[in-house]
């Protein structure tokens, strides 16, 4: 009876754990693809805010001769 415990014991131990599916494939697969786009949407939006300041900045600067 030992042995058999001592077996599927090791067993258990040595047996390869499966992999995790990707979450894209998981029941949230869609909510996570929504936050992905949106997270390019405001990558985007931040891009085109840093460009209209660097150009706010050098408008003012050509204005005031600096």
């Amino acid at each position: 009876m030992i042995a058999l415990i001592l077996i599927l014991l090791a067993v258990f131990h040595f047996m390869k754990e499966p992999e995790p599916r990707p979450v894209e494939e998981t029941f949230i697969g869609d909510q996570v693809k929504l936050l992905k786009d949106a997270e390019n949407i405001e990558d985007q939006y931040l891009d085109a805010v840093k460009k209209a300041q660097q150009q706010m900045e050098k408008d003012l600067e050509d204005d005031t001769g600096g």
